[in-house]
C-alpha cells in the first residue's frame, strides 16, 4: 500500500512539471551588456552590424580632403539612407547612428532639415505678439548646407544546404550642394555565416 502511494506521489509531482513546463514563457530575467560587444542571436541585420559599418565609414569621410583641411566645419544635412535589403530594417536607427557619429567627429556642422516644420511654426509665433520683436527671430537668416550625406544599404544571400551567408553593404555619398557632384563615396561590407540547427521547444 505504501509502495502504491509512493506511486501516485510521483506521478502527481510528474504531471506538474509537465503542465508547467507547456505553459507560456517569457523573459523575467536580465541585466544590462556591453553595446559594443558583438552578439549575434539570429541571422538578421542588427545593432552591431549598424555600429561596425557607421563608424568605418565616418572615420573614412571625416578623413577625406575637402573635409580635413576646409578652415572651418562645413554645414552638412544627412538625407535619406535606403533599404536595398528584403529585410524590415529600421533606417532611422541608422540614420540617427551616422549623424551622432559624424557630429562627434567635431567636422561638421549639421543643418536639422528634420526641424523644420517645427522652425517654421515657431517663426511664425515669434513674429505674432506675445514675443518682444526685438528678440523675435524669423526667416532669411538660415545658413544653407555645403554637403548632402545620402546611401543606401544592400545585401546578398547564399543559402546552401544548412550553411547560409549574408553579406551586407552599406555606402555613403557626400554630395556637393552648390555643384550637385558627388565628392566623396564609399562602402562597408560586412559578412555573417551561418549554420542551421535544429532547436527543441
Amino acid at each position: 500500500m505504501r509502495n502504491l502511494y509512493f506511486v501516485f506521489a510521483v506521478l502527481f509531482i510528474g504531471m506538474n512539471l509537465v503542465v508547467s513546463g507547456c505553459g507560456p514563457r517569457a523573459f523575467t530575467k536580465g541585466g544590462y551588456d556591453d553595446p559594443n560587444k558583438v552578439i549575434l542571436l539570429d541571422d538578421k541585420f542588427g545593432e552591431n552590424d549598424m555600429q561596425v559599418m557607421s563608424n568605418y565609414l565616418v572615420t573614412s569621410l571625416t578623413d577625406y580632403g575637402k573635409v580635413k583641411t576646409a578652415a572651418e566645419p562645413p554645414v552638412v544635412i544627412v538625407g535619406k539612407v535606403r533599404n536595398r535589403t528584403s529585410e524590415h530594417i529600421d533606417m532611422t536607427s541608422l540614420t540617427d547612428m551616422i549623424r551622432t557619429s559624424v557630429s562627434n567627429s567635431g567636422k561638421f556642422r549639421f543643418a536639422a532639415n528634420e526641424s523644420r516644420d517645427d522652425v517654421a511654426e515657431e517663426y511664425a509665433y515669434q513674429q505674432g505678439k506675445h514675443v518682444d520683436q526685438k528678440t523675435a527671430k524669423g526667416s532669411g537668416h538660415q545658413i544653407g548646407a555645403d554637403y548632402l550625406i545620402t546611401g543606401e544599404l544592400s545585401s546578398i544571400v547564399q543559402e546552401v544546404g544548412s550553411d547560409k551567408v549574408v553579406d551586407y553593404k552599406l555606402t555613403l555619398n557626400l554630395v556637393n550642394l552648390s555643384t550637385n557632384i558627388l565628392d566623396w563615396t564609399k562602402y562597408k561590407e560586412v559578412r555573417k555565416k551561418y549554420r542551421k540547427k535544429y532547436i527543441g521547444n
